[in-house]
């Protein structure tokens, strides 16, 4: 997409793909809503089934009734529950909580930015109390002898916090800001004009690698927290390890502006790579596939450095004598633009 500041392109123009910005927008727009929908509804599944399978699964450890409530002061267990209510009342709270969510996101509005925020958010805190409750009451006869669970709940809830507060990040990178840059069918940019081309690229199945990573690291933690099994660190640690880097490497966004080239990755944007204008020597579109760069992901070949997401059109540059390549669609357009913008050589 290219596009002036300050200036609206007609709607509806049609660009060199045949096809109009809003069209596009739209498909790309629909096939995210539907991974998002897919991904929240698996992580209310999991969550439901963490809150009930945790008291169940250790049913022959924990007594008759369950201590749920502690004394704020003493710290000391003045409240109990029978074993199944103890799994059914946290569920149904997360069941509640999630069915709102979904009424709220088929109306108009931004219900999917807070209803992502909320349900990972509340999802990681209630995971977190219901193992600290379940670890606090095993192995005794009687509630009345249950362990604090101060320090656990309170991990609980700056856990449910943290996560919350990243997801919030993420929707708000998310957020169109403003007008919208329209397709324009040429490159003649006048030198006083500030231009914009933004594309992105994802490989749901590199996402999908990274979520279960993930969901495995997170349930092999709660159950160590929980006091289920054995301290699992030798699971959690490599595979914690493996969701980040699969999911930093699973999407790239790419921005070309006056200041040059931008490649951005993972949902938060961060790494990212930068090249000035007067680095870049040329730019341009170039089929490529897997097998040409050695794989999926970050690649290193003879070919240079290349983000492969998915075979096809890459937008490759020549910087500071080395190649690099980014698999997005519409590359020949950006590389025209930033052909532009490297010609300009502001000072």
């Amino acid at each position: 997409m290219t596009g002036e500041t300050g200036e609206t392109g007609e709607t509806g123009e049609t660009g060199e793909t045949g096809e109009t910005g809003e069209t596009k927008e739209t498909r790309e727009s629909g096939g995210e809503n539907g991974s998002a929908r897919w991904a929240a509804l698996g992580w209310v599944a999991g969550v439901l089934a963490l809150l009930l399978a945790l008291p169940l699964l250790t049913a022959g450890r924990l007594p008759d009734r369950v201590a749920t409530h502690w004394d704020a002061v003493s710290g000391r267990p003045d409240g109990s529950m029978p074993l199944w209510a103890a799994a059914v009342f946290p569920a149904l709270i997360w069941a509640v909580v999630s069915a709102v969510v979904a009424v709220a996101h088929g109306r108009p509005g931004r219900a999917t930015a807070w209803g992502g925020t909320v349900l990972l958010s509340l999802g990681v805190a209630l995971a977190g109390a219901q193992a600290a409750i379940v670890r606090a009451n095993m192995d005794h006869a009687h509630w009345q002898d249950a362990d604090s669970v101060t320090p656990w709940v309170v991990g609980a809830l700056a856990a449910g916090a943290s996560a919350g507060a990243a997801a919030a990040l993420v929707a708000r990178r998310r957020t169109p800001r403003g007008a919208r840059p329209t397709d324009l069918p040429r490159m003649d940019v006048p030198p006083d004009r500030r231009v914009v081309w933004l594309a992105s690229a994802s490989n749901p199945w590199l996402q999908a690698l990274a979520a279960v990573a993930g969901a495995v690291a997170l349930v092999a933690l709660v159950l160590t927290a929980a006091g289920v099994t054995d301290p699992l660190w030798a699971l959690i640690a490599p595979l914690a390890l493996v969701s980040v880097l699969t999911a930093a490497c699973a999407s790239v966004q790419v921005l070309v502006t006056e200041r040059g080239l931008r490649v951005s990755f993972g949902p938060l944007g961060r790494p990212a790579r930068r090249w000035r204008p007067a680095d870049i020597e040329s730019a341009h579109a170039e089929h490529r596939t897997p097998a040409q760069v050695g794989g999926w992901g970050y690649r290193l070949s003879g070919l240079g450095t290349t983000v492969m997401l998915r075979a096809g059109e890459c937008l490759v540059i020549r910087a500071k004598g080395r190649n690099f390549a980014v698999s997005v669609d519409d590359a020949e357009r950006g590389a025209a633009l930033l052909n532009a913008v490297a010609g300009r050589r502001p000072t």
